[in-house]
């Protein structure tokens, strides 16, 4: 094999390929970055078995033929390369060369035919988004899911199609975040389970053009993203997601409006006096046309007031301030609106045409330290 690229070509690529290198595994052809030039076009491929990346490296082919190369070795002597052009070519015992310039590199490679292929996924029906949305959507529920392995579903998102509308879900025990988006044309319903590490990865390699679009592809056991001539394929986590809909509520005693910003600066601010680890909720004292709110600590107490419209009960509730900053820096209304019930029942931001719900539960705390 003997291909040339450039060398911002190939960094782009394999930089595209890395998300889908384990860090550990017991298979060391999955450390590897297959480079298949056995066509017209040259393919980088990465798989970890349950994450899929193949992207088209822009270049020319001199020789055809295909090699499997440590991925991080590879990674690092194409970064430091000088910004040229770049030869790559193998002989019959996987040895390979890389030139650029006068610096000439020499490495052992391994057989394409040993690396793990990425599953075959039949192409039938698609929904087509624009990248900004699906990274958008992404970044807006991401930080709700769980992080520990102990509930499966909860690591994942769900993904909905139903009745012409996108629905991305993530909750991990303390709280739900919930966004919609309606589709350009009528698809059929679909409900898979996504797991975060994927979403994590894609939203990294998306551009996030209005423009630019990628098509999202179903099957019984993998999803399918493709965009910018790049393709990842990811396992879907089995079960069956948790019954959202008996967890939402549109009965509320409170409801409040709020300056978006200056609610998340006065959290934010409150946040200074909690060391990393201390448990300290936020007090939220609302009364007709303020909200006050308290931190307590060993570091020290801070309050301040924010001018609020209520309507119906007075309510003193207290919350995880990480949980309603999380919620509020995704929120691109300046003014939100906030349903509560009582101080032991979740509160829901959301908005009038459904597009957003992020629910959090509240924590108890101490009457009279409040």
């Amino acid at each position: 094999m003997k291909i040339i690229c450039s060398k911002s070509s190939l960094l782009k690529s394999v930089n595209i390929s890395l998300k889908a290198v384990p860090s550990k595994t017991t298979m060391p052809i999955l450390e590897c970055i297959l480079i298949d030039a056995t066509s017209s076009q040259i393919k980088f491929t990465t798989n970890d078995m349950e994450l899929g990346i193949e992207t088209i490296v822009d270049g020319t082919i001199s020789e055809k033929g295909m090699i499997a190369l440590d991925a991080k070795i590879f990674y690092e002597i194409i970064r430091r390369l000088p910004d040229n052009d770049v030869t790559i070519s193998t002989d019959e015992n996987f040895n390979t060369t890389i030139i650029c310039e006068k610096a000439k590199f020499n490495i052992p490679g391994k057989s394409g035919e040993d690396f793990a292929y990425l599953p075959v996924i039949e192409r039938e029906e698609s929904i087509t988004i624009s990248q900004f949305t699906l990274k958008e959507m992404i970044r807006q529920t991401i930080f709700s899911i769980a992080v520990n392995e102990n509930n499966k579903l909860m690591t994942g998102e769900l993904f909905e199609i139903k009745d012409n509308f996108l629905k991305v879900v993530s909750l991990d025990g303390h709280r739900i975040a919930i966004r919609k988006m309606e589709l350009k044309r009528e698809y059929s319903d679909r409900k898979v389970i996504v797991p975060g590490k994927t979403l994590n990865e894609i939203s990294k390699i998306l551009s996030g053009e209005v423009d630019s679009q990628v098509s999202i592809f179903f099957t019984e056991n993998h999803i399918l993203f493709e965009f910018d001539q790049t393709m990842v394929v990811s396992r879907l986590i089995e079960g069956e997601y948790f019954k959202i809909d008996q967890m939402l509520s549109s009965d509320y005693e409170t409801k409040l409006q709020i300056n978006k910003k200056e609610f998340l600066n006065c959290i934010d601010r409150a946040t200074l006096l909690i060391r990393e680890g201390d448990k300290r909720p936020i007090i939220i004292n609302i009364t007709d046309t303020k909200m006050e709110l308290k931190i307590d600590s060993v570091m020290g107490s801070m309050n301040e007031e924010i001018d609020i419209t209520k309507e119906g009960k007075d309510i003193l509730i207290g919350f995880n301030p990480k949980f309603l900053i999380d919620a509020l820096k995704v929120i691109d209304d300046e003014i939100i609106t906030i349903y509560l019930v009582n101080p032991k029942a979740p509160c829901f931001i959301r908005d009038d045409e459904g597009l957003y719900t992020y629910l959090i539960l509240p924590v108890n705390f101490n009457q009279s330290r409040a």
